[in-house]
This record gives structure tokens, sequence and C-alpha cells, in this order.
């Protein structure tokens, strides 16, 4: 049987353009073939009289209450006016517990539990924007529960190095992956009536350093690399904030950066919305005030008027430096967000939303159960024949471990988190024996010194000796069970925000416990939780059954077992490069990382997957890799026409052929490639993608589309977007690596 599947997975960019003999630029007013899936409101200008005239009843310091922070998660309101305060939440992996608003103690209430959601790193291995606008819609519905007027997510700086302190949170190395993923999800946050304020703008792609450091990126690998997700966010999305990063960029800092926020975000890409600064990333008033931030939040002072945006700049007004009408715009931006909102005034029809409700632990479900990757599967262990089975060793802390809260950065406050532990006892047949054993400890000791960029915020490092007896309870658990289940990683006091990794060792001492346990039990399968490469060489070469699971969210167990049992098929792909070494990574392998107080991103447009693939360096495993129960097989790849113009959509169709006995999903991946270009150019680049579910024996004819305009590059000279005419060879398979289709079509 032969069925027809129709993605429009190549979100277009929004370019700018004149036309020319050769090439041709960009015009952002022909949009020919972009698909209308996902399409954000924009921030509506109907209310502008209405603010005016709330303005004009204002006194300069009601106004400048609206600009900085009151408590830790909310600005000043003024309430003779009917204008609330705006509240704020992290959001990273679901609505944050609420805080005292003073200090940033818990509150300790009883109505503050939340879904727990799988981290980015989880969403974006699932390659499905339908996940991302289900993982946006939810969260938006549980910010509106709790009122929140802005939720602080999604953030999506791309992946740079493995050793990024945020990998597990932020998305993928890919820019085109990343923004197909982000668009709707700011698109579903957004229908509840909540602010998506997406983070972190920009080139934040490392922890050390971060409040500090000053970013050096060339103009066209701004563009290409680190800006289209943000763009897309923008342009399509019409997200409603924007955080502003802690870095400088080429000199200035982000949240007082006109080129950033003013030249690009505001005149470019036409934002409508508020700059939020990142807590504590404002350095000036009137720099940062007329640069385009709107919004200062947890400045280190001692009190919340002495903000650069409180008492000095009312100080600025009244000496003149600062104009009472630059004040204003920022004002009414704020109005016109509270108002598109329906948060001013008695409005009825706001959203009301929902929280930790079945329906929110089932969209957690979904988007975990399709994000867990299957590594390696030579002995066909997986899926388990539970029938079979009489006894099975589980092992390692990772199987009792809970995730939603730990590290320095945000967590949530949950009532369920399933571990895989309680997910196989429920699920296993009664008649199998559960042997457990904890195997090694998450332990630190403190250190005598602390370095910025090490593994934790705190002056810990970890303890990588195993316990003998720890050892020899997991060895007995294993040589009595029909199979061993190793569930090791990492965790989020290990991975976390404000601090770079210092290696890709595994730790804890994981290593030496699965040569131990493998000794024990040859059929022994490894389960990882983490968010973020390792040096797992030597264990994929001992292992013949590796899985990849993330920091998965309330369900996360639950969705594990039944990968693991085969009642889900995996079809998670890495959204990362997973090296060898550390050394083959492009911002280490050009000794530009971390830096010190500037850091030049040497590498230019080779991030991840380009790098490895264009100086034919051999991963571990490669980006957009993963496994499946069963096998597919590509054939018939082929385009609509031969030759196409500039403002032309390109259809490619492949069948994808089921060639094994259980149904699955594959990700059909389609890289561009041009030989002969003028222009340095990676060897492939992600152009589209489709998640497909083809049933075991059956074929689909799937399409990807690529709008021409995908294909521009960035020219500096002519600061414009340019699709350059010639061949172009449109590589498809599985992974970056697994390619087995080509299609090669002309631009005129």
């Amino acid at each position: 049987m032969k069925n027809k599947i129709v993605c429009l997975s190549a979100i277009a960019m929004l370019l700018l353009a004149t036309a020319c003999k050769e090439e041709t630029v960009i015009n952002d007013t022909a949009k020919n073939g972009e698909t209308a899936a996902y399409q954000g409101k924009e921030l509506s200008d109907e209310f502008d009289a209405k603010i005016d005239e709330i303005v004009s009843k204002m006194t300069l310091e009601e106004k400048i209450g609206m600009l900085h922070g009151y408590s830790m998660f909310t600005n000043e309101g003024v309430e003779r006016l009917g204008i609330p305060e705006a509240h704020m939440a992290d959001g990273p992996l679901g609505v944050r517990e609420e805080i005292e608003r003073m200090s940033w103690a818990p509150a300790g209430r009883t109505d503050d539990f939340a879904t727990y959601y799988p981290a980015g790193a989880g969403l974006s291995a699932t390659w499905s924007p339908e996940m991302a606008s289900t993982f946006g819609k939810s969260i938006g519905e549980e910010a509106r529960a709790r009122g929140k007027d802005i939720l602080l997510a999604p953030a999506f700086n791309i992946i740079r190095t493995p050793l990024g302190g945020r990998t597990y949170e932020y998305m993928t190395e890919d820019p085109f992956l990343n923004k197909t993923l982000i668009v709707p999800y700011v698109v579903g946050v957004q229908d509840q009536d909540v602010a998506a304020c997406i983070k972190h703008y920009a080139a934040n792609n490392q922890e050390t350093n971060r409040g500090t450091v000053d970013v050096q990126i060339d103009e066209r690998t701004l563009r290409e690399i680190y800006l289209p997700a943000f763009e897309a966010a923008v342009t399509k999305a019409k997200a409603y904030s924007v955080m502003g990063a802690y870095n400088k960029f080429r000199g200035d800092y982000l949240c007082e950066n006109k080129y950033m926020l003013q030249d690009i975000l505001r005149d470019e890409w036409g934002f409508k919305g508020i700059v939020i600064s990142d807590w504590d990333a404002v350095h000036s008033t009137k720099k940062a005030l007329e640069a385009g931030t709107d919004l200062e939040m947890g400045t280190n002072k001692p009190s919340f008027d002495e903000f650069y945006f409180a008492k000095p700049l009312l100080a600025e007004v009244k000496a003149g430096t600062v104009t009472e009408a630059e004040v204003d715009k920022h004002v009414k931006r704020m109005l016109k967000l509270y108002f598109n909102l329906k948060a001013m005034g008695t409005a009825t029809d706001r959203a009301k939303g929902s929280i930790a409700t079945e329906a929110h632990f089932k969209d957690a479900y979904n988007i975990a159960s399709e994000s867990v990757v299957l590594l390696k599967n030579n002995e066909n262990l997986l899926p388990l024949n539970a029938d079979a089975l009489k006894s099975v060793a589980v092992i390692g802390a990772n199987a009792t471990a809970k995730h939603a809260q730990g590290g320095f950065g945000a967590g949530v406050k949950t009532k369920r988190e399933v571990t895989p532990l309680e997910a196989l006892t429920a699920k296993l047949p009664k008649s199998v024996t559960i042997n457990y054993a904890e195997g090694y400890k998450t332990e630190f000791k403190p250190k005598k010194e602390m370095k910025f960029g090490e593994v934790t915020q705190e002056a810990k490092e970890t303890v990588n000796d195993l316990d003998p007896k720890m050892v020899a309870e997991a060895v007995a658990a294993a040589k009595k069970s029909d199979i061993a289940i190793l569930f090791v990683g990492a965790n989020r006091n290990y991975e976390t925000e404000a601090s770079d990794r210092i290696d890709m060792s595994l730790p804890f001492g994981q290593e030496a416990l699965i040569t131990a346990v493998k000794a024990a039990n040859p059929k022994t399968i490894v389960v990882f939780v983490a968010g973020s490469p390792f040096d797992i060489n030597n264990i994929e070469k001992q292992n013949s059954t590796i899985v990849w699971s993330w920091y998965n969210g309330s369900e996360g167990g639950n969705a594990l077992a039944d990968i693991l049992l085969g009642k889900v098929n995996p079809s998670g792909k890495l959204p990362w490069t997973m090296p060898k070494k550390i050394a083959d990574s492009p911002a280490h392998a050009t000794n530009s990382f971390p830096g010190g107080a500037t850091e030049e991103y040497k590498e230019g447009l080779l991030v991840g997957y380009r790098w490895f693939d264009t100086k034919n360096v051999e991963p571990l495993y490669p980006f957009g890799y993963g496994l499946s129960y069963t096998k597919f097989a590509f054939s018939e790849a082929k385009a609509d026409k031969a030759s196409y113009g500039t403002y032309d959509t390109i259809k490619v169709t492949v069948d994808v052929k089921n060639t094994g006995k259980a149904d699955g999903k594959e990700v059909v991946q389609l890289y561009s490639a041009k030989a002969d270009s003028k222009v340095t150019r990676a060897a492939k680049e992600l152009k589209g993608f489709n998640k497909v579910l083809v049933k075991a024996g059956n074929t689909e004819t799937v399409t990807i589309t690529v709008p021409v305009k995908e294909l521009a590059y960035y020219e500096v000279a002519s600061k414009k977007w340019v699709v350059e005419p010639g061949k172009y060879t449109f590589k498809l398979g599985n992974s970056s690596r697994n390619i087995t289709q080509e299609v090669t079509v002309t631009i005129k």
C-alpha cells in the first residue's frame, strides 16, 4: 500500500531585496510557497488612541515604575488608571513555583504545582513541529491558570559546544531545526493570551563568563546561524517579548546594543513587543533605554528603586539627559502588550487556562515518547519480550532520580514525576522479579578553589570513586537476572545554568560501573538520561544496546518504559552531534572556547554537523541520528521540476518503505549542497524534514517543500539575502551522515 504525505516543513525566512542580473536578492513582499501553518497574531494597534490617553494622565514616577522590577517577577502597576503589574514566570521545564515577592525564597504555596515538561533537548529530539505546538499550547494554558502574563521561555540559543551548561534546555545546533520548532511553540503559548519571551537575544552560547564576555561573530555567520530562529519567532510567530542576554556583542552589552535591539529587531524585523532584560543584565540607564530595552528586571541592587530604570532614570529625565518622550515610548509598548493580552480593564474573554491536568500530563508523555533516541540495538535486546522474562536487574541512580528541580536554573514544582523504576514496576508482568541496585552515588565534595565555568556554581566537584559495596550489589543483581538495564547519565546539578562543564567525562564513576555490570550479564542495556553529549566511546564499543533519554518531564519514566517494552517504537533523533572527543567539536578544534574577555567564533558558519561533515571529521553519532525497531528504505526521490525561479517553491518527493515488521515513524531529512558556490558554504545544510508514520510493509510518498528563498546566503557587502543561481543537490536521508537519495535542481 502506498500513501502520500505532504509536509510544508520549511519555514521560509522573511528576507530583504531587489533583483540583479546573475543573482537574485530576496524581496520580503514575495512570499510564494511559504506555509501559512503556525502563523502568529501580531500585536494590534487598535488600542493606540486609548493608550495615548492613559499615558497623558500618568505622572513621570508612574511611568518609570512600569519600566523596572518592583518585585522579583513583576513591575509596578498603576491602580488608579487600571494598569496591572506584569506577572512573569520562568518556564523552561514548566511554570516555575511561586516565590516570595521580595526574595528568591519559595512562597510555600499549595496551589502552584505544575506539569513538568520535557526539557528543550527532549522537545527538539522529537523533530516534530506538532509536538512543539502541543508543548506551547499546554504550557501556555498552565501559565494562564497561574495568572501569568509573560512566560520567560522558550530558550533556543544555538548549541555551540557540547559542554554548555544549558544544552539540556536549549534546542539544537541547527538554525533551521530551531526555527521550525520555535515558531509553533511561540504561537501555541500566545494563543493562550500569554506573551512568550524568546531568549536569550543573542549569541548567548556559553555560561562561562556569560555576564562579561564580548562575543565576536562575523556578520554572515550571525545572520545565517545565530539569528534565523529569533527572526522567525518575531516575523512568523509574532513573539510579544524578547529577553536581552547577559553577554556583550561587539563591544556593547546586549541590553544596550542598538544594532541588535533597534536596527535588526525593530527596524528590520518589525518587532512591536517589549524587550525585557535578563535578570541583572542592565548596566546603564540612558544607553540601555535608548538602545531599546523596555523593562529592567532583577538588577543586583539593595532595593528595587535603585535599578537603572528607577530613581536613576527619574534623575536623568529631570536633568534633561533623557526625554520624557523617550520614557513614554517604552510605557506605550508595555501598555500595547497589556491590551493585546486582554490584561487591561475587565475583559471577560481572556483565556483562563488549566494546570497539572491529565490532559497536560498526556501532552508531556506524548512529547517524551517521541523524543527517546535508540542509539544502538545490535543484538536486538530491544524491545524487551516481557512474557519471556523472569527477572530484570534495574541498576543506577537515574532509575529513581527526579529531575524537575536541581541546579542553578529554574525548575518546576510538580506532584507527578514518574521514574523509570516506578514505570517498569507498574508495566512489567507481576511474574517478573525486579532486582534493583543503586550502583553509584551522585555525590559532590567541597573543593578548595572555585572557578567560574566548572561543573556547578557551588564549591563542589564530583565524586568519581565508586563504592565497592554498591558495585557488588549491582553485579549481584545483574548476575541473577535475565537482563540488566543500567540507568546512567547526568542530572540537573551536573548540567546547570551559570556554569559550563569542564569536559565530556561521564561523572560519578559510571563508566567503571557499566563495565562491571556488562561483565556480569552480557545482556545489558545502557540507558542514558542526560541533556548533552558525553564521552561514551568505551561504552559504545563494549555494549550492544544503548538508549538516550532526556530530562523528560512528569511522564518521562512511563514514556521510556513504553519504549523499552515496545509499546512505543522509538523515533527520536539527535538534535546535536555527539563527537568522539571534545577536540573534534568546532569551537574546541579552533581553540575558540571559552575565550576570555572576548570570545571570537572562529569556526564561523561551520557549527555542529556543518563542521564535522565539511571537515570530514567522524562523529560518534551524527546530527539527526536515531534508530527504530523497524527498518526504512528511501527510493524514487525527485523534484517536481528541473529548474526554479527565485520565488518558487521546490517540491521534493521520496518514497519511504517500512521494510520491517513493526509500525514506526521515520524522519526524512533534506540537506542542500552547492558544490560550485562562489561563497564559502558548509558541505550540507538542513533545509527541510518530515516525520512520518509508516506502517509495517507499507510505503508512504513524502513531500518536503523548500522555498527557493531558503537557499539564500547573506551577502555582507550589500546587506541583503542573495540566492545564487546554478545547480543545487538535495541530499535525503535519516541523519546528516546517512544520505541515501539525491536530487539535483537548477535555480535560474
